[in-house]
């Protein structure tokens, strides 16, 4: 799957620093929004390559299965 390098495609980053900010918007303390984060923008990769390259346009989208699947248990 996905978690590694194919994370590192142009605009990631910025899928990544929106979602820190949400949640710090949120109230969550920096270090929780930092990997609660980083941890549903790598599921949110794994789930959009599906075994190829992803884009950051594919990591956002796939975000909102990756934290249905986080509130559900489902990891």
């Amino acid at each position: 799957m996905a978690r590694g390098s194919w994370l590192a495609a142009a605009g990631s980053g910025d899928v990544l620093s929106g979602l820190i900010g949400s949640l710090l918007a949120g109230g969550l303390e920096p270090w929780l929004a930092a990997g609660c984060a980083a941890y549903v923008h790598s599921l949110a990769g794994e789930l959009a390559a599906r075994g190829v390259p992803v884009s950051a346009s594919g990591i956002l989208t796939a975000i909102p299965d990756a934290v249905r699947r986080v509130r559900a248990g489902v990891l």
